[in-house]
């Protein structure tokens, strides 16, 4: 534990302290940072975590680790851990590596979608089988979705007349894509939230 405090502790007053006032950045302002180089090549290596590119994230922290200070170095691992295991879907990996940087783990929501993203969507890394087995997950899903939302057609359209078949599959389709839709806006705002919670909460501790 005194460990993991003396980490965390060199995170936020030395040259990693400075992500904090870095994340507003845009990514071009990011690169181009030459002060605070570990810093923000920190956050644009989280940053192609969140969109699971494993290969940009590792080249990001790699540049992250050369520029900044080596006792911060240990930390520096650890977030560079989470987020790669976040990118290559492994929650497990994500839990524990959180949990290290003293941080709040993922909700166990957040690792079942993670998951379901390695299970439909696993990392270029994995085998063939593997991503072969994803393919044919994913086109079940669609099917399924299709499906759910061809009998909620079907089921609207009863009260006034009913629909054609092809009419049914069009009108899913679009109910899908709005649930869809309203599902990962939502999920962006909960996750802003988050993100404005945690910024708030270290200002706190900075204090």
């Amino acid at each position: 534990m005194a460990k993991q405090r003396q980490q965390k502790m060199q995170y936020q007053v030395g040259s990693l302290g400075a992500i904090q006032q870095l994340e507003d950045r845009t990514d071009e302002q990011l690169r181009s940072e030459s002060k605070h180089r570990a810093a923000a090549r920190a956050i644009l290596g989280a940053r192609a975590a969140e969109r699971y590119d494993v290969k940009q994230a590792r080249a990001f922290f790699n540049e992250a680790l050369a520029a900044c200070n080596p006792r911060e170095r240990p930390a520096l691992r650890q977030l560079m851990k989470a987020s790669l295991a976040q990118a290559e879907r492994k929650p497990d990996e994500l839990k524990e590596a959180m949990e290290k940087l003293g941080q709040a783990p993922p909700s166990s929501r957040q690792l079942f979608v993670l998951r379901l993203m390695g299970l439909v969507a696993p990392p270029e890394s994995a085998s063939t089988l593997v991503r072969a087995r994803g393919f044919a997950l994913l086109l079940l899903l669609v099917f399924v979705l299709m499906a759910i939302g061809f009998g909620l057609a079907k089921l609207i359209a009863l009260p006034f007349g009913g629909v054609s078949s092809l009419g049914a599959v069009l009108i899913g389709v679009l109910i899908i894509v709005l649930v869809l839709g309203a599902l990962t806006l939502f999920g962006r705002r909960r996750q802003s939230r988050a993100r404005e919670s945690a910024r708030e909460q270290a200002r706190l501790q900075r204090r």
